[in-house]
């Protein structure tokens, strides 16, 4: 067991890499009386064209991760949520691009429910019957997506800036996708993501390390799983513009939704970099067009936005993409305002007052995030698949220069790579 020491957020965390693989994170918080629970795996919704060490390469439907996530919870004596729940649990997953995680929080049988947790993702239950009723709730959840309008415009704006790279296709697939999946699919992507190499255990809350281990050791130890070679994702070479400028739908909405994304040219960053990279780009964001900067202040006053209207980064080793928008009256005039003052921005720079504010802003937010732990568990699971450390964030906050969230703003706002996606009033 390796003991990790943050004294800067006066953290302790406990590692250990089981003989198989699987990577086992514990941190203890004295006081706590929940604890959270997380069993990740390195395998989301764009991993849908792979080979192992020794295999041919398989190209999957699209959609299969979030089929798997779906079909994990079903065993042949019932649904596992009822286990759990008989426990004082509360579990769920959920599927995102690049991995699929399955958690409980719980302030009671803290012991059985890790059991369950490990247990019930270690024994896939496929068969064709079961594989073709999934088809009907899942293309039931993707037609019900459709007609949600800010679903629309964010995953419109994702396929406006992506030509190849499978980011575009929503986590769920398609209707046409998923009518592909079968029992013998289902098995192959789980025998190769669901390997406990590719996958990590997270504890958070107050638990004792030791006992933690413990138990996943003897638990592990009672089962067999043959080594797995290299797991290799394939990609599309993927053009460095836009697909779309301007995408537009039509849904029955009270107002009309806009957002604009800047794709990012240069990929393939990772570890630290890729980490230094989002982090100096969520300031500058945070400085430019967060709810304390004058150009929000200017849009709320002129009601060409509301409290709806915010900004993300998404970024990985192969993609990365900003975001800017909500509901909004006008649009196109809301567009215009948007690149007339990103450009002002690009050739005046960031103020230092706005710059210290929103620096302020992101490490009190980060620091608060601290007693979350489900905040704690997810965010940790996430930089940690990426090669990094969640908590080298706040290092890199303290770190970060007014030159360098300047130089990053000149960077990135190229209007050359920028798509719009509008959900207006209509039908299609």
């Amino acid at each position: 067991m390796e003991t990790l020491r943050y004294p800067h957020v006066q953290e302790t965390l406990y590692r250990e890499v089981l003989s198989n693989g699987l990577e086992i994170v514990v941190l203890p918080k004295e006081g706590f009386q929940k604890t959270y629970a997380t069993f990740s795996t390195k395998y989301g919704s764009v991993d849908n064209h792979f080979s192992v060490s020794g295999q041919e390469p398989a190209k999957v439907p699209d959609g299969i991760a979030h089929f798997l996530e779906h079909k994990m919870f079903e065993e042949p004596e019932g649904d596992i949520f009822s286990v759990f729940a008989a426990q004082g649990a509360s579990a769920n997953a959920f599927t995102t691009f690049d991995r699929t995680v399955y958690l409980f929080s719980a302030t009671e049988q803290i012991n059985e429910n890790l059991t369950t947790l490990i247990n019930f993702v270690q024994n896939p239950y496929f068969t064709d019957a079961n594989v073709d009723k999934e088809k009907g709730i899942i293309e039931q959840e993707i037609n019900m997506y459709r007609d949600n309008a800010d679903w629309r415009v964010y995953f419109g704006l994702i396929d406006a800036l992506y030509h190849t790279h499978p980011v575009h296709i929503d986590i769920a697939g398609t209707v046409e996708s998923i009518k592909q999946i079968d029992k013998e699919t289902l098995y192959r992507c789980y025998e190769t993501f669901y390997h406990p190499s590719n996958m990590m255990l997270f504890v958070v809350g107050g638990v004792n390390a030791e006992e933690v281990f413990q138990l996943v050791r003897a638990n592990q130890d009672a089962k067999t799983f043959q080594p797995l070679g290299e797991i290799k994702r394939y990609f599309d070479q993927e053009p460095s513009s836009v697909k779309i400028p301007r995408k537009v739908s039509k849904l029955q909405v009270s107002l009309p939704k806009c957002m604009l994304g800047f794709k990012e040219k240069n990929v393939g960053l990772a570890g630290d970099a890729l980490l230094k990279r989002e982090i100096v780009t969520k300031l500058m964001l945070e400085a430019l067009i967060g709810p304390s900067s004058p150009l929000y202040q200017s849009l709320y006053e002129q009601e060409l936005i509301s409290d709806s209207f915010g900004h993300e980064y998404n970024s990985s080793t192969d993609y990365a993409f900003s975001v800017i928008g909500g509901d909004t009256p006008k649009p196109d005039t809301l567009i215009e305002a948007i690149k007339s003052a990103v450009s002002e921005a690009v050739g005046s720079g960031i103020e230092q007052t706005s710059f210290e504010r929103a620096k302020r802003k992101k490490i009190g937010g980060y620091l608060r995030m601290l007693n979350s732990p489900e905040s704690i568990a997810g965010e940790y699971t996430r930089y940690r698949f990426r090669d990094s450390d969640m908590f080298d964030v706040i290092k890199f906050y303290e770190q970060c220069t007014l030159d360098e969230v300047n130089a990053r703003l000149r960077e990135h706002f190229d209007f050359g790579q920028l798509a719009v996606s509008i959900v207006e009033q209509g039908t299609e």
